[in-house]
């Protein structure tokens, strides 16, 4: 099957430093690939090449088959939505309002929304549970209701690729779930979808796959029942960390050391980084 996204040996200057390096991988149908990494380490930065916002210094994004730098907003548009942290919302829009900004790549220039494009933002709307909050007003909302409507309007371009930029921002725990099971759903339903994760248990139950980036590289990728290991990541976010049983099976829970732990000291963790092993291998 095609990649439906590709970035191949993507590096990207900014600032007069380096934010990316060599970043490579696919993303297919089917699949809901997790982006992990402490702050800084370059992960909203993914998103936005992968969307075209940036262009990489060295290296390719491919989109659909087709060079991104190569295909008009409007085109991207209409294979690719994002959904970023805090998007910029009219506070005078309804919600409803929001929601059919999605339709906007697959109209002409001033026309109207029709039958089609209404009936594609109600599904949008009841995917996204935001349903009942149509004729309301985006000041009126507060920020998880505002992140349910951003997600209606992504929904609303029916996307072949998905980008979230924690996606659970601003939500009570179970909105929470609800958006990330959503999101999954989505994927098996043939839908590609990278998403961004400070949840590290939510991305590690959901996800096919997880990409564990540290200091603008990709250092392991897989299902994460081969990526998660407590030695990697107490290593990449530089916290001890551990792995145990989830008490309803499949994957890992992880945990912090609990009130007996102690945070790493930085020798601990320099000595920890000076052992680890080569870009990709895990143990």
């Amino acid at each position: 099957m095609e990649a439906e996204l590709l970035l191949d040996g993507v590096d990207l200057d900014f600032g007069g430093r380096q934010v990316l390096r060599g970043v490579s991988f696919q993303l297919r149908r089917g699949c809901l690939l997790g982006l992990i990494g402490p702050n800084g380490s370059g992960k909203t930065t993914i998103l936005r090449v992968s969307a075209g916002l940036l262009k990489p210094t060295r290296g390719k994004v491919v989109l659909g088959g087709r060079p991104i730098e190569r295909m008009s907003r409007r085109e991207i548009a209409q294979r690719l939505a994002l959904l970023p942290q805090n998007p910029g919302l009219p506070p005078s829009f309804t919600a409803w309002d929001v929601a059919m900004m999605g339709r906007t790549p697959f109209m002409g220039f001033l026309s109207r929304e029709g039958a089609t494009d209404r009936s594609i933002v109600h599904w949008a709307m009841e995917m996204a549970r935001c349903r009942e909050l149509a004729d309301r007003r985006m000041e009126e909302l507060s920020g998880g209701e505002r992140q349910r409507v951003v997600m209606a309007r992504v929904l609303a371009q029916q996307p072949s690729v998905l980008l979230l930029d924690e996606p659970t921002t601003h939500m009570d725990l179970q909105h929470q779930i609800a958006m990330v099971e959503l999101v999954a759903e989505l994927a098996r339903g043939g839908m590609a979808a990278l998403a961004v994760f400070h949840d590290l248990n939510l991305a590690a139950s959901y996800c096919t796959q997880l990409a564990v980036l540290s200091k603008g590289q990709l250092v392991a990728m897989g299902a994460p029942e081969e990526v998660l290991s407590s030695r990697l990541l107490s290593e990449v976010f530089n916290v001890e960390l551990c792995l145990a049983p989830h008490p309803m099976g499949g994957t890992p829970a992880i945990l912090p050391p609990g009130p007996r732990g102690r945070l790493r000291t930085t020798k601990a963790v320099e000595a920890a980084r000076g052992s680890t092993a080569r870009r990709g291998e895990v143990s």
